[in-house]
């Protein structure tokens, strides 16, 4: 069995690259051991768990317009099978269109595990009865599209599922009594916002000094102050010791000045990051090089060592998103239709969809400090948003980094509701290279929160309409 373009890993930057492989003419099989497309992002990660915040999410505005408005509601009850079949409904919808897709492309997808017998050979394990008798495939070029899997340390590895990763816990068996968090990351407060919505008595433990530790601070506090209200406990530098099953329980050992000493937990969610498949795929048997972190080495072509494989996504190194994955795609694909390109972007949104949803684009404020940047810094505050005070949302925040001698636009930061639709006017604004003056000039709808960006600008400038600051000279 032979294919002139294998792609090793069904994801958003796997499938992505077998459907442009195939408009481009070329002959594709996708190789991929889930019974599905979509890899994790779709079956177990991105999707399933927007859908869930989604959930939390009403639950939330209920019990807000109760509070605010007069307006009351009966306390939720939640028929936890109904909501995981919901969830599980729009997995199947999504992943059957992704087959539709592949048919209709005619790319062939081989329910298998694949490992590299050579350059040019994947080695197939399973049994779906379209692998050839021979259990392998050549292909001309392949692109490694294997992604990532969630880190536990193997110390916290016990032999009960009362112990998740970020898979478990969007299998949604029950809704514990109290649940840990271990990890004050992206993953770790979405499914903590989750579960605490849904009932669950959640506490958050993080062994740095504040929640999402790589993120701007200005975009965190909102959160946090949020969080304060949505969660039990959450527990800043406490570090876990050690987890045991006791009974039907987790018990919990806490080291730190936050928290020292022992609790029992119905369920723990370990969250603490994420590590690129790139092991046990035969990768001995290539040219491939990879670093010491476990990422599959490659140039901005998506070109690795070998001549004969590209990588892309998660296991081509940070960031792990799904987009940055299928815009990697388009670059392989285009490398192997014979254009020289490069990826080469400005900006690589990312976004937490807590609530207060976080985005940000471009450089932070903490990358300019670091790396010695000048930029003149505006923070737009939602509480003189028109908009943003109708809906309750006046903790959010829009900043701009600007650069002073030119007026370039060179990062935003955005925390409130719809934060990581509004960022997006930012992405495109720093790829094009705009300046503050051409994100003012542009109209934008009132009354929206999408208006804050361009108050942002104003603010720069020194003429924003709601908020007093002099003018530059």
């Amino acid at each position: 069995m032979h294919s002139s373009i294998v792609v090793l890993g069904g994801g958003p930057g796997g499938y992505a690259a077998a459907f442009l492989a195939a408009d481009q003419g070329m002959h594709v099989t996708i190789v991929d051991s889930d019974s599905g497309l979509g890899g994790t992002c779709l079956l177990r990660g991105c999707i399933p768990s927007k859908a869930l915040l989604h959930v939390a999410k009403v639950i939330d505005e209920s019990r807000e317009l109760t509070e605010h408005w007069g307006v009351y509601f009966d306390a939720p009850r939640i028929d936890i099978d109904k909501v995981r079949e919901r969830k599980e409904s729009v997995i199947q919808t999504l992943s059957g269109g992704l087959g539709q897709l592949a048919k209709r492309r005619d790319v062939k997808v081989v329910r298998a595990r694949g490992s590299f017998a050579d350059s040019n050979t994947l080695t197939l394990q399973g049994d779906d009865p379209s692998i050839p008798d021979t259990g392998q495939i050549s292909f001309d070029h392949c692109i490694l599209a294997t992604g990532s899997t969630p880190f536990v340390p193997q110390e916290f590895k016990l032999d009960s599922d009362r112990v998740m990763d970020s898979t478990g816990a969007l299998a949604l068996a029950d809704i514990p009594e109290r649940m840990l968090v271990i990890g004050g990351g992206y993953i770790g407060l979405e499914m903590a916002t989750v579960y605490a919505n849904l009932g669950s008595k959640v506490d958050v433990v993080e062994l740095a000094s504040g929640l999402l530790p790589l993120a701007d601070r200005d975009l965190v506090k909102p959160l946090a102050r949020k969080l304060e209200n949505t969660l039990n406990e959450v527990i800043l530098e406490t570090k876990v010791g050690s987890l045991a099953v006791v009974d039907d329980q987790i018990q919990v050992t806490f080291e730190g000045p936050a928290k020292f000493g022992v609790e029992d937990y119905d369920r723990v969610l370990v969250a603490i990051g994420r590590r690129p498949n790139s092991v046990d795929l035969g990768l001995e048997n290539t040219k491939v090089a990879i670093n010491e972190k476990g990422f599959v080495q490659c140039d901005k072509s998506q070109r690795t060592a070998d001549p004969a494989i590209f990588a892309i996504g998660d296991v081509a190194g940070e960031p792990m998103l799904a987009h940055k994955a299928s815009h990697e795609a388009k670059v392989a694909v285009e490398v192997l239709a014979g254009h020289d390109v490069v990826f080469d972007h400005r900006a690589i949104p990312a976004v937490v969809f807590t609530d207060p949803e976080i985005a940000w684009a471009g450089l932070t404020e903490t990358e300019a400090k670091a790396n010695d940047i000048k930029v003149e810094v505006t923070r737009y505050p939602w509480a003189a948003s028109g908009r943003a005070q109708a809906i309750g949302a006046t903790d959010g925040l829009t900043k701009l980094l600007i650069d002073p001698d030119t007026d370039r636009v060179l990062g935003c930061g955005i925390v409130g509701v719809g934060a990581g639709e509004l960022i997006a006017e930012a992405v495109l604004a720093i790829e094009m290279g705009c300046e503050a003056r051409d994100i003012t000039e542009a109209i934008h709808p009132h009354p929206t929160l999408s208006e804050t960006v361009m108050n942002a600008g104003e603010l720069f400038f020194g003429s924003a309409v709601e908020m007093y600051k002099p003018k530059r000279s």
